[in-house]
């Protein structure tokens, strides 16, 4: 037995021994199944669950072996709880505890630690050393792991406490990240509906759900009557040396958006939340709602601005984001195409309604985006400090 003297930067109150380098193959039975014969129908009519790799986090399977099928192949059975780990295609690296009893082919390597290790600590472990162990085994994702080189992977172990104390530390923080990701999906998956819902479908006048009071027809204008445009030039930054120091973010249109952050105090757009912009990707047509200041990356977008104040801007955010164009050219969009789009339009009153119903549900997402983001950073930091 190898001893390392390495100890973690962060550690639980109590422990102080050295951990221990071992080979995983060393502390740790391993195994893998087969996939059971495609051509023989009989195999895939029971009911035990066939777990494919992409299915390692899942309650759910899409196939279901019979008695025959898993006697008669190579399929073996794993337990719920026990650790998987893909070894195929684009899912190399991928571990998790399993969700369900099933079979597994050989595309799935089982990890069954031995007395005195345990798994969660080992799906950390697995988890922090994904992307160097594709590096260095798979030249960048080409190719396919097996159970001999997983075997000879070198792991430092503290004490089973320890083990069992960090496995459960980061086992509590998986599950607040799931759950602020499933509040997210859901957020999302609701402003999609009420995208739907409160905006007229295609040959109608009305929502099919309104806020009580508005029965008005809506009437019918061309985008450019709503928005006019801006060329970015003069807020383009001069340097991309961007640091977190700084204090004005340069932003894209694109889904990046924040590009990161400028010291340059010339050319500023100074946009507010009584003066907002939205900018609009000439080429994408992507757009994002901005009221703080800011420069731009390049001049591949527009600066847009509400021509009246008899219309609600954030309403007409959401009527710009709803439209359902995919860019076959790259060429710019906004003057000779976005600009002549005909869209339709409530009075003030209905649009204020809806413009901050959403402006509140996009503050919500953005809230929880940041949490999450958030959450995930704190991991990958605990991650590195946490272990050896």
């Amino acid at each position: 037995m190898k001893t390392n003297n390495n100890i973690p930067a962060y550690r639980f109150q109590g422990y102080t021994d050295a951990w221990e380098l071992r080979k995983l193959g060393e502390v740790a039975e391993m195994y893998s199944g087969g996939t059971p014969s495609v051509g023989k129908k009989e195999f895939y009519e029971g009911n035990i669950p066939f777990i494919r790799s992409a299915e390692i986090n899942s309650h759910n399977t899409e196939l279901f072996l019979s008695e025959l099928g898993l006697s008669n192949s190579s399929a073996k059975m794993v337990n719920k709880g026990d650790l998987l780990y893909a070894l195929y295609g684009a899912t190399s690296g991928e571990v998790g505890l399993a969700k369900i009893s099933g079979a597994i082919n050989q595309a799935i390597l089982a990890i069954i630690p031995s007395i005195g290790y345990s798994s969660s600590f080992l799906l950390q472990w697995l988890k922090r050393e994904k992307n160097n162990i594709i590096e260095k085994y798979l030249q960048g994702g080409q190719g396919n792991l097996s159970g001999a080189i997983v075997k000879d992977f070198f792991i430092l172990f503290p004490t089973l406490p320890e083990q069992e104390a960090i496995g459960t530390f980061f086992s509590t923080l998986d599950r607040q990240i799931t759950l602020h990701q499933r509040k997210l999906d859901t957020l999302k998956e609701q402003k999609k509906t009420y995208l739907k819902l409160l905006f007229p479908a295609k040959g109608q006048t009305q929502p099919a759900l309104r806020f009580q009071g508005f029965e008005d027809d809506w009437k019918e204008m061309k985008l450019g009557e709503l928005l006019s445009y801006e060329q970015p030039t003069k807020y383009i930054v001069e340097s991309t040396e961007y640091s977190d120091e700084y204090s004005i973010p340069v932003l894209t249109a694109g889904q990046t958006f924040i590009l990161g952050y400028t010291n340059e105090n010339l050319g500023i757009k100074y946009a507010s939340k009584d003066n907002p912009v939205i900018i609009f990707d000439d080429f994408t047509t992507s757009s994002h709602y901005v009221d703080f200041q800011f420069k731009v990356k390049s001049s591949a977008m527009k600066l847009l601005y509400s021509t009246s104040s008899d219309n609600n801007f954030y309403f007409i955010f959401q009527v710009l984001s709803r439209i359902n164009y995919k860019p076959e050219n790259h060429e710019r969009h906004w003057i000779s195409k976005f600009s002549q789009f005909e869209i339709l339009i409530p009075t003030l009153p209905e649009q204020e309604a809806i413009g901050t119903f959403f402006q509140t549900l996009d503050q919500e997402i953005a809230q929880v985006e940041d949490k999450l983001a958030s959450l995930k950073e704190m991991k990958k930091t605990l991650l590195r400090k946490m272990f050896v």
